[in-house]
């Protein structure tokens, strides 16, 4: 399983949001900006989010873009099915067309035990969490002294 650019800019703009989360309406400008991508390419990510109703905007003059609900509540497992589908590590287990050798194929079942262990691991995982890691990184990287 490789994951796009797309999920990992994805998942480090929602952290971005959740770190602010409370300051109301952030400009996708500032996010771009802070997280080094492109304006074009985040507004792509984030039409994705908000149809997934992890991400949410608001019009106008004080507009600009929230979480879609808490970020507690948002799981790193939300973000990657948001942009990259279903958690699968193999194409026999697509769930469309069955593979001819599915009945006895041994690394079948192991494909799918592995896809579900990583699925567990990232719904145990939020970007609230992250977020919070996020901060502390940056804590400790602030309190350095440089000569």
């Amino acid at each position: 399983m490789r994951l796009s650019t797309k999920t990992r800019y994805g998942l480090r703009a929602l952290v971005d949001l959740a770190a602010r989360q409370g300051q109301g309406p952030i400009l996708i400008e500032s996010i771009a900006r802070r997280q080094d991508v492109s304006r074009k390419y985040l507004d792509a990510i984030f039409g994705r989010l908000r149809e997934a109703g992890l991400l949410r905007s608001q019009r106008g003059a004080k507009g600009g873009v929230m979480l879609g609900r808490s970020a507690e509540l948002i799981t790193v497992a939300d973000v990657v099915r948001a942009l990259e589908g279903p958690i699968r590590l193999v194409d026999c287990d697509n769930g469309g067309k069955p593979c001819n050798h599915r009945d006895l194929c041994v690394t079948h079942d192991l494909w799918g035990d592995l896809a579900g262990m990583i699925e567990t691991y990232l719904e145990g995982m939020t970007v609230g969490e992250l977020s919070k890691r996020m901060l502390q990184k940056e804590a400790a990287g602030s309190a350095m002294y440089h000569i």
